[in-house]
């Protein structure tokens, strides 16, 4: 039995009406979007909440809370993961969507439009191409940490506004130990197993590296 929109609602109880009803829309919204563009797999449109919502909110189970005005840049967005659950989520901060993919970007905007997210700007770019400024950059596993650091290292504003400094929000899978070393980073590592009590979270991860 997959789980649907109460698993959200659970582990965030204090959601305003207009967040659970844009969370409980992504249940109509992407099925639609993936049957004509894929950017989910189609046995995981299913556990769409578990696997890719709830998983996205992992973050902000660590950043609980962001100041109004942050811009956080999502890289390799694919379907708007980690950005469009968190953009629900943080209705103040600003979020830029990001992929090289521009199929995935129109279902990101699709999604975005449909569910009536004001907070949002996606655009089919490399993140390397851009020359705007964040305070966090996010992204779900799109490579290893020593490849994906020089396309985003000098991306960040220089001045902190939230309670922890500047830097990546990584969510990934698996052993990262080595992958970490390999990145020369000094990375936090935080189990989201700590935050969900689901077995799909006891080998999945949050990396923070503050930058």
């Amino acid at each position: 039995m997959n789980p649907t929109v109460d698993i959200i609602y659970k582990y965030f109880p204090k959601l305003t009406p207009t967040q659970k009803e844009q969370f409980a829309k992504l249940e109509e919204v992407y099925p639609f979007w993936n049957d004509q563009i894929n950017v989910i797999s189609r046995k995981d449109i299913e556990s769409l909440y578990l696997k890719h919502v709830l998983h996205s909110l992992g973050i902000a189970k660590f950043v609980t809370e962001l100041t109004t005005g942050t811009r956080i840049l999502d890289v390799g967005t694919g379907g708007g993961f980690p950005g469009i659950p968190l953009a629900i989520l943080f209705p103040h901060v600003h979020f830029h969507l990001v992929d090289s993919i521009g199929k995935k970007i129109k279902v990101v905007r699709e999604v975005a439009e449909a569910i009536g997210l004001q907070n949002v700007e996606a655009d089919h770019i490399r993140a390397e191409q851009l020359d705007y400024k964040y305070d966090f950059v996010v992204s779900r596993a799109v490579t290893r940490l020593a490849d994906f650091t020089p396309w985003i290292r000098n991306k960040f504003e220089k001045k902190d506004k939230n309670a922890i400094p500047n830097g990546i929000l990584y969510l990934k899978g698996g052993d990262l130990k080595e992958e970490i070393k390999e990145s020369r980073l000094k990375a936090e590592l935080h189990p989201l197993s700590s935050y969900f009590e689901d077995d799909f979270f006891d080998t999945k991860y949050l990396v923070y590296v503050p930058m």
